[in-house]
Order: C-alpha cells, then sequence, then structure tokens
C-alpha cells in the first residue's frame, strides 16, 4: 500500500506552492518518517519539515421526494511538506 495517495491541488495548497510547501493525501496510518522518505522518493526532492492533520468524516442528510438520504464522508489524513530551498514538484509536467 501506497503512503502517499494523491497530492492536494486547492487553491489554498497552490498558494502555499510559492513558498516551497506541497500538500498530499496521504494513509491514515502512515507516519510523518514514512511521509518523508515516500515523497523524497518519488520527486526526488529533499524534506525539510512534514506537519500533519487527520480529518474526520462527518455526517450528510439530503431531503429527496421519496425520504431523507443519509450518509457519512470519507475520514481522510492530509500532509503538508516544506522543501529545502530551490527544490520544487512539478505536478502539472505531465498535462
Amino acid at each position: 500500500m501506497s503512503v502517499l495517495v494523491k497530492p492536494l491541488v486547492t487553491e489554498k495548497v497552490s498558494a502555499l506552492n510559492e513558498e516551497g510547501r506541497y500538500g498530499f493525501i496521504v494513509d491514515k496510518k502512515s507516519n510523518k518518517v514514512e511521509i518523508k522518505k515516500a515523497v523524497e522518493k518519488a520527486y526526488g526532492v529533499t524534506v525539510e519539515s512534514v506537519n500533519t492533520m487527520v480529518y474526520a468524516g462527518k455526517r450528510k442528510m439530503r431531503y429527496t421526494k421519496a425520504r431523507i438520504v443519509e450518509g457519512k464522508t470519507s475520514s481522510y489524513k492530509k500532509a503538508i511538506v516544506k522543501l529545502a530551498e530551490g527544490d520544487i514538484i512539478d505536478f502539472y509536467g505531465g498535462v
């Protein structure tokens, strides 16, 4: 199972990219050391620090004509990685 699930491409994280910080959705069981090694191996950069946060799933309800539909969004773990000065990750290179 891979530690890195997918990169985060949002407006807020894109603003952080200019400062050398990049966001990733990661496996919930992974720790900061595993995340650091996975980013360095996958992108060939030097990681200075890793900050993680776990988002809990939220209950959602939708009122339809027939009944009330209930569900839950999935929980996930997000990592913000700070790279060494001069290193960059190009997410849009293959597009």
